[in-house]
């Protein structure tokens, strides 16, 4: 009987100790590190989804467009272009969120301040920056592999960042947010070559989360095991930060840190953020930290504190990347925002443009409009005549010099048939016998917040 007893109690030991090992995060399976076991598993896919979407063309002097080498073949990424100035920059990586594994013109889409995904914060303060598309994204080669061999394009996506002449090898970071944070984890967990690794909102175990997406065969236990970060976490060996609203996906990160017994992993859960609010505010944080972080290894803190004070910063509303048009009749170029759409009309009386965004988000890039006129001076006085009837109508407006040619800036508050009111900021260009008419127009609901951008339009208005 006692033996008996002896055996039961060892027999619960050992069930004890399973358990705590399958719960530890350990980064052993069978004897492997996660690398070993990733590059041995051979996952199924029982679905082969790809997809054909185009890459959009990247603003000039901002990204190039590329095709960087992987296990599968050339894969389409935006890199940074060359500052060219002969020296080495850091870059980070930036993997988006959802289950595509495209890349489109988000980079340079409003990033607006409650739900920025678009890590555009990092390029803005001059931090070189690369959008990789995966496997079976863009008409790229291979299929979608749900967490698994884009891992493998993470590290190909590093690989070709590092061979680029102006950027420094030793200064790669990664990041990314919601799948693009579990993705960007299981690459840390994979691989030391990143400086550092900053993951928004990742998962632990994938099996409980958005299976309709999976592509393998989800009979098998360990097609889980191997895109599943929180049993490969002792792996880590790069300063990996993982970060979560209270909100969002918390359980999953406080798991993760319950389970972690990795120094290397920091984790910050922020009391009343959601899944995506941090993200704007906290990519503006890192920027500077990536930027400050020069020594030969990596020096970046992050402190609840710190993150608890970015989220207090009041929203900011970055100018978009601009991009250049020529008025070939009147030899005049000015800038506007890349994402908008041109139409031209020409018509008896001149000519008009029609600049707009394609998109119908409430931000003031996107619910802003531009006019551009160019018709026949109906007299001598030219402007004169126009500054007259302008301020008969209520508007505001001072003399201005734009090239040598007098000009009118003016601004008012118009109402349109439906009801609502639109700010028209303007500028008025005589060009000889040709008026040249810019009028930029915004909800009243937005206030001021489109000063800026149309600022930079009218300064930068030249003439051949």
């Amino acid at each position: 009987m006692k033996f008996h007893k002896v055996r039961a109690s060892c027999a619960l030991l050992l069930a004890a100790m399973l358990l705590l090992t399958a719960c530890s995060g350990s980064s052993k399976k069978n004897g492997q590190t996660f690398a070993q076991a990733h590059d041995s598993f051979e996952t199924k896919l029982v679905r082969e989804d790809s997809d054909s979407d185009p890459v959009p063309p990247p603003p000039e002097g901002v990204f190039d467009q590329v095709c960087y080498p992987s296990k599968v073949g050339d894969l389409a990424a935006y890199v940074s272009s060359d500052p060219g100035d002969g020296q080495k920059h850091p870059m980070i990586i930036w993997v988006v969120g959802g289950w595509g594994n495209g890349i489109d013109d988000f980079p340079w889409t409003y990033p607006a301040w409650d739900n920025d995904q678009t890590g555009s914060a990092f390029w803005q303060a001059g931090v070189l920056t690369m959008y990789p598309s995966f496997r079976g994204g863009n008409g790229n080669p291979g299929h979608y592999e749900a967490l698994f061999g884009e891992v493998d394009d993470i590290i190909s996506a590093y690989e070709y960042a590092a061979s680029l002449p102006y950027v420094d090898p030793q200064r790669i970071y990664l990041g990314g947010h919601s799948t693009g944070g579990t993705r960007a984890l299981l690459a840390a967990e994979y691989s030391d070559k990143f400086r550092a690794v900053f993951c928004f909102g990742a998962v632990d175990e994938v099996k409980y989360h958005n299976n309709s997406q999976f592509t393998f065969d989800t009979s098998d236990e360990m097609e889980y095991t191997m895109r599943s970060p929180i049993h490969w976490l002792d792996d880590v060996h790069s300063p990996t930060f993982l970060i979560e609203g209270s909100d969002g996906n918390a359980d999953n990160l406080r798991n993760i840190e319950k389970t972690s017994k990795n120094s290397q992993i920091s984790c910050y859960i922020i009391e009343g953020a959601d899944h995506f609010a941090a993200l704007a505010p906290v990519t503006q944080l890192l920027a500077g930290k990536i930027l400050a972080d020069t020594g030969p290894q990596c020096s970046i803190t992050l402190t609840m504190e710190e993150l608890e004070q970015a989220m207090t910063r009041e929203p900011s509303f970055p100018l978009p990347v601009m991009t250049e048009y020529r008025l070939e009749e009147q030899g005049m170029r000015f800038s506007y925002p890349f994402i908008w759409d041109v139409e031209s009309e020409a018509g008896e009386d001149g000519f008009q443009l029609s600049l707009y965004s394609p998109y119908d988000d409430e931000n003031p890039w996107d619910m802003a409009a531009m006019y551009v006129y160019t018709y026949e001076a109906d007299s001598e006085s030219g402007l004169s005549d126009i500054a007259g009837a302008l301020q008969s109508a209520g508007y505001e407006i001072q003399d201005a010099e734009v090239c040598g040619r007098a000009a009118l800036e003016g601004y008012g508050l118009e109402e349109l048939s439906s009801g609502n009111y639109f700010n028209n900021s303007f500028l008025m260009i005589q060009n000889g016998d040709t008026i040249v008419e810019i009028n930029f127009y915004l909800h009243e609901d937005f206030g001021d917040a489109g000063d800026a951008l149309f600022q930079a339009i009218a300064g930068s208005v030249t003439f051949d």
